[in-house]
């Protein structure tokens, strides 16, 4: 059960912080937000075929929309301008990366299952890659993003679980860019038989 959550869970983190990162792509004020923009919509273009590409194999549907909460992420960023959009879109993701970092390192640790261990391992590289780049933005406010990361859950698990796909709904893809060359994690390894 902890592996399909964690198969659900990243492919909903690429559900929310793609369309995100190409949004600081285009309005991010400066070029160290761009550059975390590009890495966040790679990353995640990277992650999400691994997890269309495993999913089938253990039996996963995939959300097709994020959760109320990242939706609302998406909204509360997407609502500001200029410097104030930089600093909010820094800090949740921040926030975000710094809460899934330690799930994925449980997963790694604990899964007997060879295609969850290979995604967690490409996570882990991708997950640190972006806490790296939203860094070097010199925007984070670090108290409060320990705060915000270390807090107890504030809303229930209806906001946080992503919906289930319609009966019969297209399998959306969060598609690699060709006009970005962003080197933001370790190559997707390439899947091998499920198991120990």
């Amino acid at each position: 059960e902890a592996d399909r959550d964690f198969v659900v869970k990243v492919r909903a983190a690429g559900l929310w912080e793609y369309p995100l990162g190409e949004m600081v792509m285009e309005r991010g004020t400066t070029k160290a937000m761009k550059t975390a923009g590009e890495h966040l919509v790679v990353g995640h273009a990277g992650l999400d075929a691994m997890c269309r590409e495993i999913a089938p194999e253990l039996g996963i549907t995939l959300p097709n929309r994020a959760s109320p909460q990242q939706e609302g992420f998406v909204a509360t960023v997407d609502a500001k301008t200029g410097k104030e959009f930089d600093s909010s879109a820094v800090n949740i993701m921040r926030v975000t990366h710094g809460q899934i970092f330690p799930a994925i390192a449980k997963i790694r640790a604990s899964t007997k299952n060879t295609l969850v261990r290979q995604l967690a391992d490409l996570a882990n590289d991708t997950v640190l890659d972006h806490i790296t780049v939203l860094e070097k933005t010199g925007l984070v406010e670090y108290d409060e993003v320990t705060f915000n990361q270390t807090g107890p859950a504030k809303l229930p698990r209806e906001k946080v679980t992503p919906p289930p796909p319609q009966p019969g709904e297209q399998v959306l893809v969060l598609k690699p860019r060709p006009d970005l060359n962003v080197n933001t994690a370790s190559p997707t390894p390439t899947p091998s038989p499920a198991g120990s």
